[in-house]
Parts: structure tokens; C-alpha cells; sequence
């Protein structure tokens, strides 16, 4: 008998720390490495134009080598919002399996990307830099807004010329083609 009230006391106990602890929420999680980041860090869009946000861990190779790393992480970044080429694949496959009870339910999703930028930059600056708690190395790049207007005019005049240039190709081919049966219907095959 005291066995049982025993364990019923136990029992009670622990049931009545578990409400008590069920109250309270958990505290969210917070990174240390994000320990007062500028808000730049977080949101590099903020800084407006065209922007990248480049980080490296600043090892043994040391400053410089975190340095040109970060920059090219955030040049490419900026290259590709300007430019750049996607594949995409998405595959998803559920199955049942079984009857009644004994039904099974398998599901496969599967999401595979590729992307490719091509894009020569002029004109990017480091804007900038902190170095995080955990030793990281973190870069603003901006690209001058002038240099900006002046790579989205020159893709537009390109790709406007290119157009150009394939219509006029086109219009030639067909021009020389019409020439052809023109002269073929006049004098036969004339070699």
C-alpha cells in the first residue's frame, strides 16, 4: 500500500512539473555569430541599386584571402541579378501501397537547379564590412549606379542589335533565295 501511494505521489509530482514547465515557450534560438549584426547583414537589398552580400571565415590563409573571397561571392551575387540562366527540375512521386489498415503512403520529392551568370562588372566597391563573433568576414559590394544604367542600356542595345542584325540577315537570305528562282525561271539552271 505504501508502494502504491508512493507512486502515486510521484507520480503526481512529476505530472504537476511537467504542466508547469508546458507554460512556459521556449526561447527562440539565437545565432552568437549574428551578435549585433548591422542590419545590412541581414537585409543587403536595404542599401538600394544593385547589391551583394559576400562572407568568408577568416582562417589561416588570413584577412586578404577572406577578403577576395567574400568579394567574389558577393560580385557573383550581383552578376547574377543581373543575368543569369536556369535550369530546373522538379520531380515528386507519391505512392500507396496495401488495403484498409494496411495502407502505406511513400513520397519522393526531389528539386534540382543549376544556374549559370555570364556578366563582366565594372565599377563594384566594397561598401561595407564586419567581422562576425564566429570570425566571419562580411562585405557589402555595391555597383556604382551609373555603371549599372550603363550595363542595362548596353544589354538592351545588344540584344536590340542582335535582333537587328539576325532580322537583316534573315531578310537577305530571303532576298538572294527570291533572286534565285527569279533567275532560275529566266534562264534555267545557270551555272
Amino acid at each position: 500500500m505504501k508502494r502504491i501511494l508512493m507512486l502515486a505521489l510521484v507520480l503526481g509530482m512529476f505530472t504537476l512539473f511537467l504542466t508547469g514547465c508546458g507554460d512556459k515557450k521556449p526561447e527562440p534560438l539565437a545565432n552568437p555569430c549574428f551578435k549585433d549584426a548591422p542590419a545590412w547583414v541581414i537585409d543587403p537589398t536595404m542599401e538600394g541599386g544593385l547589391t551583394g552580400l559576400g562572407s568568408a571565415k577568416i582562417g589561416a590563409a588570413g584577412m586578404n584571402f577572406a577578403r577576395t573571397e567574400a568579394m567574389a561571392v558577393a560580385r557573383d551575387e550581383i552578376a547574377r541579378s543581373i543575368n543569369v540562366k536556369v535550369k530546373n527540375m522538379f520531380k515528386n512521386f507519391t505512392q500507396q501501397i496495401g488495403v484498409g489498415d494496411d495502407q502505406t503512403v511513400d513520397k519522393v520529392a526531389t528539386n534540382v537547379s543549376k544556374q549559370v551568370a555570364n556578366q563582366t562588372l565594372s565599377g563594384t566597391r566594397a561598401k561595407n564590412t564586419w567581422i562576425s563573433p564566429c570570425n566571419e568576414l562580411y562585405i557589402l559590394v555595391v555597383l556604382d549606379p551609373d555603371t549599372a544604367q550603363e550595363v542595362v542600356k548596353k544589354q538592351v542595345r545588344t540584344s536590340l542589335r542582335n535582333e537587328r542584325a539576325l532580322w537583316q540577315q534573315f531578310q537577305a537570305k530571303k532576298g538572294f533565295d527570291e533572286l534565285d528562282k527569279e533567275i532560275e525561271k529566266e534562264f534555267g539552271e545557270f551555272k
